[in-house]
């Protein structure tokens, strides 16, 4: 089963990623890998208006967990949705690393799969 604090992150990014805030996410990341204009670019670049998925696909998240990861970290990916497309072909990708009783997140890339 996979931790509750795992699928929040992925929702929080999700959520601000549907509401075009992505400064609130370059803030979130510390702008670790991509910065918010290439955040904006990704998306921009797609052509479509992004959307909050069913609740259900956030149980079907693709987690990996890092081996031999100083501190619990994992690599998420999840298809983003679109109002046009439903499920797209559009990913984000993310590393979600354990500090304390939370998660430091990065965004490692958002593209086509």
């Amino acid at each position: 089963m996979m931790e509750t604090k795992v699928v929040d992150c992925v929702r929080k990014i999700v959520e601000l990623l549907v509401a075009g805030r992505y400064q609130e996410i370059a803030g979130i990341t510390q702008e670790q890998r991509l910065d918010a204009q290439s955040i904006e670019k990704a998306i921009s670049d797609y052509g479509r208006q992004l959307e909050m998925p069913p609740e259900k696909e956030f149980d079907l998240l693709d987690v990996v967990k890092v081996e031999n990861a100083e501190r619990p970290q994992f690599s998420v990916r999840m298809q983003l949705w679109t109002m046009e497309e439903g499920r797209s072909d559009l990913s984000l990708e993310l590393a979600l690393t354990k500090k304390n009783d939370d998660y430091l997140v990065e965004v490692d890339d958002i593209h086509v799969l």
